[in-house]
């Protein structure tokens, strides 16, 4: 597996466990944490998209982006803890988080030092990386979270991308961003796949 922020992710759910054991007291479903968690980001994602010359907007995105990645690790961890895990919380998981990437990052074609296609060739790198992860089920192997560039790393970039873009920095250096995001998702793509025909059964290659 390529190195990815994911690979943090027991140490980050340490740091949330008094926000999860609130939640339980409070009976709050990990399904409502899902889908308040992808309503929250379409709300920020149409505000940027609306007002993409705003600097607090920009400044912003690198909190919101990790209270989402907090949200995203609270809800499973709800549906651990209270056992409800369910088939539909899964499918919830999976096509939230398809729709938060896409609302939060399309927005970034609007950035004056940005090249437009570069953002959509990253948010569907995005897409086709996490769609490889999920593939991975059809050939009898867990879902892959592997690296270089899954959700969170892609956070990490598009938080840094914000900040850059508010302080003004130069076209090349952030669309050079654009370019190495797009190239390591590809690589993703391909590492997951690999790594499920790896693990897979001899019969199912």
């Amino acid at each position: 597996m390529s190195f990815s922020i994911y690979q943090l992710k027991p140490k980050f759910q340490q740091l949330l466990q008094p926000l999860m054991r609130a939640l339980v007291r409070c009976r709050v479903t990990p399904n409502q944490i899902t889908l308040a968690t992808m309503l929250l980001s379409v709300a920020y994602g149409a505000a940027l998209a609306w007002q993409p010359g705003c600097s607090g907007l920009w400044l912003g995105m690198p909190a919101f982006l990790l209270l989402r990645m907090a949200l995203n690790a609270i809800d499973g961890m709800l549906a651990n803890a209270t056992g409800q895990k369910t088939r539909l919380g899964t499918l919830l998981n999976e096509i939230c988080d398809q729709v938060s990437d896409a609302a939060l990052y399309l927005p970034f074609m609007l950035a004056a030092a940005l090249h437009a296609p570069l953002v959509v060739l990253c948010v569907v790198g995005a897409l086709l990386a996490e769609f490889a992860g999920v593939l991975a089920l059809s050939v009898g192997t867990p879902r892959r979270f592997d690296g270089p560039m899954g959700k969170s790393d892609r956070a990490f970039w598009f938080g840094l991308l914000a900040l850059l873009i508010a302080y003004r920095a130069a076209p090349l250096l952030l669309n050079g961003i654009l370019m190495l995001v797009i190239a390591l998702s590809v690589w993703t793509v391909f590492n997951r796949l690999r790594q499920a025909l790896r693990v897979s059964a001899p019969a199912t290659r």
